[in-house]
């Protein structure tokens, strides 16, 4: 089964109408009884945007977007999915996804394929259009980035690899920022041993003897 990303991450928003906060958008509800229950909200104003921060880097293959079901169904329409590194104007820079054409009936999931596209931010964003930008759920589908990290190492054959393998650990897990040493996998291979062998010269004669 897919695991929903947004679920681990946060969400702000531009504004915030009444008590419709980001964080409604990413609680797992698409849908309750009752007026926008468990929606995101903001102000009816222009170029509104939600975002949500993964906290990594992933590869986003799919985003879902679920409509409010009780009324305004028309709010959702030209929505931008926009996916990357940078919070450069509120992360509403960050490369496009996919644009929300076509009107989301009330209470309507629509799913949008991203191909991969590597980031930590998702934004929602209404550019040039005033109007209440309305969230009842955002789902963000993909997988975690991986770094591989590759280290040659001379070790003398009476070195504990285990206390080498727990140095090294802890040392990557600084250099690159994890939060655990579950996180790196370690592997050993040892290269054929060569016995080093030496040729002698034969000596030479600065010169010819003379009769």
């Amino acid at each position: 089964m897919e695991e929903n990303l947004a679920l681990k991450g946060t969400a702000v928003q531009s504004t915030t109408y009444y008590h419709w906060g980001a964080a409604n958008a990413i609680d797992g509800i698409r849908y309750a009884p009752g007026e926008a229950s468990y929606c995101s909200i903001t102000l009816n104003q222009l170029n509104q945007w939600w975002r949500l921060n993964l906290l990594e880097y992933y590869y986003i293959y799919k985003v879902t977007i679920t409509n409010r079901a009780d009324c305004y169904s028309e709010r959702m329409t030209g929505v931008e999915i926009r996916i990357g590194n940078s919070l450069e104007n509120n992360g509403n820079n960050n490369p496009r996804c996919a644009v929300v054409t076509s009107h989301v009936p009330l209470g309507g999931t629509v799913s949008f394929n991203c191909n991969g596209m590597g980031g930590r931010y998702v934004n929602m964003y209404l550019p040039n259009i005033q109007t209440f930008l309305t969230l009842c759920e955002v789902e963000v589908y993909g997988t975690a980035y991986r770094k591989k990290v590759f280290l040659r190492m001379k070790l003398a054959s009476s070195v504990d690899t285990t206390a080498v393998n727990n140095t090294f650990l802890n040392q990557l897990r600084s250099a690159l920022g994890l939060s655990s040493v579950s996180d790196v996998k370690l592997s050993w291979s040892r290269l054929p041993y060569r016995e080093a062998t030496h040729k002698q010269k034969k000596p030479t004669r600065a010169c010819a003897d003379k009769r």
